[in-house]
This record gives C-alpha cells, sequence and structure tokens, in this order.
C-alpha cells in the first residue's frame, strides 16, 4: 500500500469535512489560548512606552464578630443593647424574622434563663418563651415559686442565644452564633443575675463551648463569671416526657442553690 494518500483521496477527505461543518484548520503548532495577549498601546502612547500602572483599591474586609463587639459594648443598659441588636446588619435571620426577641421577665433577677432561639410563636409575639414550650417552662417554675411575672427573688429573666427566629426552626449555624454571642454576654452583664440556667445544646455550646445535654445537664458549670446550670430545653421535654423526672430534679437543684444564697 503507498504510505502517502494519493490527491484524489485527499480531496475526498476535505469535502468530506466541508460536509461536516468544518471551518478551520489545525496548525502544527499548538496555540495556549489561555494566555494572556498584550491590548495594543492607546492612541499617543509609543510601542516601547508603557502606560502607567493604576492602582487596584484592596477590597474591604469586614469582621462581623468584632462589629458585634463593638456594638455590644457601646450599649450602657438593656434598652441602648436591643437597639444596637436591631441595628446590627451583619445576620442574615434578621431578614426573614417578624420580630427582635428581646427579652421577659425582670431585669434584675437572680435567675436569668438562656435558650435556643425563637420559634414561630415567639417570632410573631416577639418575646421568647410563649409557645407550648413556654407554657410548659412556666408551669416548671412555678413548681419552685418562680416566675417571669413576679418580683423580687422570685423573678426570673428570660431570653435566647438568637434574638430572630431560624427558618423552619433549624439549628443556628455556627457564623449565626458566632456573631450574636457578644450581644448575648453584653446582655447577661447588664441583667445582672447570681446565677444561669442555660436550655438545650444550643445554649449550652454557646456559653459553655460543650455539648451533649444529656450528659451536662444536672452538673453545674461556670461561663461569664456565673454559676451555669444546664438543663433539658422545655421542648425536648414535650418530645420526651421521660426525662421530666430528670428535669424535676434539676429544678430543686436551682432551689436550693437559690436558697443557700439567699
Amino acid at each position: 500500500m503507498d504510505s502517502q494518500l494519493d490527491w484524489h483521496a485527499a480531496r475526498a477527505a476535505l469535502e468530506w469535512q466541508l460536509e461536516m461543518g468544518v471551518t478551520e484548520a489545525i496548525s502544527d503548532t499548538p496555540i495556549n489560548r489561555f494566555e494572556q495577549v498584550a491590548p495594543p498601546p492607546k492612541a499617543g502612547v509609543s510601542a516601547g512606552a508603557q502606560a502607567p500602572a493604576v492602582p487596584v483599591q484592596a477590597a474591604q474586609t469586614f469582621d462581623p464578630v468584632a462589629e458585634a463587639e463593638a456594638a455590644a459594648n457601646a450599649a450602657q443598659d438593656l434598652p441602648a443593647l436591643q437597639a444596637a441588636m436591631a441595628a446590627y446588619p451583619h445576620c442574615e435571620l434578621q431578614k426573614g424574622a417578624r420580630n427582635l426577641v428581646f427579652c421577659d421577665g425582670v431585669a434584675g433577677a437572680r435567675v436569668m434563663i438562656v435558650g435556643e432561639a425563637p420559634g414561630r410563636d415567639e417570632d410573631r409575639i416577639g418575646k421568647p418563651f410563649v409557645g407550648r414550650a413556654g407554657q410548659l417552662l412556666d408551669r416548671m417554675l412555678s413548681a419552685i415559686d418562680l416566675g417571669r411575672d413576679r418580683e423580687g427573688a422570685q423573678a426570673v429573666y428570660i431570653t435566647n442565644v438568637l434574638p430572630w427566629r431560624p427558618p423552619q426552626n433549624r439549628d443556628p449555624k455556627p457564623d449565626e452564633m458566632a456573631m450574636m454571642l457578644p450581644f448575648l454576654k453584653r446582655h447577661i452583664a447588664l441583667a445582672k443575675p447570681d446565677l444561669l440556667v442555660v436550655m438545650g445544646n444550643i445554649s449550652c455550646q454557646a456559653l459553655l463551648g460543650k455539648r451533649g445535654i444529656t450528659r451536662l445537664r444536672g452538673q453545674w458549670d461556670e461561663a461569664v463569671g456565673l454559676p451555669v446550670l444546664p438543663m433539658f430545653h422545655p421542648a425536648y421535654l414535650l418530645r420526651n416526657p421521660a426525662a421530666k423526672r430528670e428535669a424535676w430534679a434539676d429544678l430543686l437543684d436551682l432551689q436550693a442553690r437559690l436558697n443557700t444564697k439567699a
């Protein structure tokens, strides 16, 4: 067989390629189309001269946690802190929430309860723990002569780690918790409780840096310079009624602690 393609065969191959839509031939040397081609010189600039470099403005960066700390620390009282939280622009949860859920109960109470995040009822009303879980919480507190509507030594103060409801009541994301933690710590400092009750895994993670509420509950710990008692969240107790026995033991422990410090 002749090693060289004859003229007729070459022409037939070319005509077949044209019929198939080929419009360009492949060169002998590859072309790197990723290489940047220098733009043609502008009018008035010689080919040898180089146009002055235009300074590129550095992208502006910000630290949302640092901004939260500055805003929180600038608040001198609870109304100012609530206003600072409402004005904080970096938490996307605010865009989908109806209300900022700040607090309920009596500021200055000995016991400050920290929940996780608002649910549907809390978002609608603008107060923490007002749904079924909140009603159970009120009955639990009443059993040891405490309540959000009481005064003096029987009063409690209630807030959440997050002031805005997460979509579909999902768990807060780490960045959302990190942004809101400076506000929570400032909230505690301004409310000045004697001790904290943290309810649920999210609250324990935020203030104690720990998870595993079934292991943590009933074990006194410390955060922000205060005694902390982890407890089951009332919503958990509604799903797991058998755990109410442990919750009752924790309430009695709380009552004993308060009576000791009275």
